[in-house]
């Protein structure tokens, strides 16, 4: 018999294979829902669980571990990217530098946002520049309902671009994609090529944003389902890959499977999340796949 299941995932080359049916779930069918952004599956996944399978945001699945939110995450990387480029400051302010944004405003859609959590803790580490020595100015609150927010954490109803040009805030936090396309805006860090790739030479991966979840009570009624979905994640992803490696960002990124690699990327991300207050408990990186290893386990 088979199962219909609703999926929410974006339009990349190692979901294509999937979403265009040369890649099947034995035994499910899947039901491909457009969300465009992603960003706006992620609330009604974590606060209602209307999709079956979705594409979260690893700063929102902590919070939603956190909060118990019935939803198992799989080992499967949709999407990440080094984040040196993801904060710009206005063309016309002069040089600022990280250590001039203490004691100042920074804009982020919301202070639980991935790309702003790897941002935050890039500049803590590399620059010293703490989280709680700048003020966040938002545009939204956490995905996950009654999620927590630190106290130097503002909202705003106005864009967070004006607010730069206005001066109200010293920067802004944007994927690189975004920031391309508003003219005026310059890296914060002029030399962020290269502050990337010796980020990747210390650390030995690339930051990862997105991971794919499934709801809770699927893996436990059906956990032969779960793995069906998850193996047509595996072929997915292998028949997005090139049969010469280009080198790019996304073959090192994208990855399936509970790898050291993995577990390593995701304890950095936790740390990070610990120290800026978007979660308070002491979550693991092996404790993300727990219900992945107890239902589903590697197929």
């Amino acid at each position: 018999m088979t199962t219909n299941w609703t999926v929410a995932l974006r339009d990349y080359e190692h979901t294509r294979p999937l979403k265009e049916g040369a890649v099947t779930a034995e035994g499910v069918n899947l039901d491909f829902v457009e969300v465009e952004p992603i960003h706006r599956a992620f609330a009604p996944m974590v606060r209602e669980g209307r999709y079956d399978v979705c594409e979260l945001a690893i700063a929102t699945l902590f919070q939603a571990i956190e909060a118990d939110v019935p939803v198992v995450a799989l080992p499967v990387v949709l999407h990440g990217n080094f984040h040196h480029r993801s904060i710009s400051v206005w063309d016309g302010d002069g040089r600022v530098s990280p250590r001039d944004l203490a004691g100042r405003k920074v804009g982020v859609r919301a202070h639980s946002q991935t790309t702003g959590l790897w941002v935050r803790g890039m500049l803590a580490d590399t620059y010293g520049l703490r989280s709680q020595d700048v003020t966040w100015v938002t545009t939204e609150g956490p995905h996950v309902a009654g999620a927590h927010e630190p106290g130097n954490v503002e909202r705003t109803d106005r864009k967070l671009v004006e607010l730069l040009t206005d001066g109200d805030v010293a920067a802004v936090v944007m994927g690189a994609r975004s920031a391309d396309h508003v003219p005026g805006l310059k890296p914060l860090l002029p030399d962020w090529k290269t502050r990337q790739d010796q980020y990747q030479q210390d650390h030995g991966w690339v930051p990862i944003n997105h991971l794919a979840v499934i709801r809770r009570e699927l893996a436990e009624a059906n956990p032969d389902g779960v793995r069906a979905v998850y193996r047509a994640f595996q072929q997915s992803i292998d028949a997005a890959r090139p049969e010469v490696p280009t080198g790019s960002t996304r073959e090192k990124v994208i990855q399936y499977g509970v790898t050291d690699t993995l577990l390593s990327t995701l304890d950095t991300a936790l740390r990070y999340a610990r120290e800026q207050e978007v979660i308070r408990t002491d979550l693991s990186a092996e404790k993300i796949f727990a219900d992945f290893e107890k239902y589903v386990g590697e197929p």
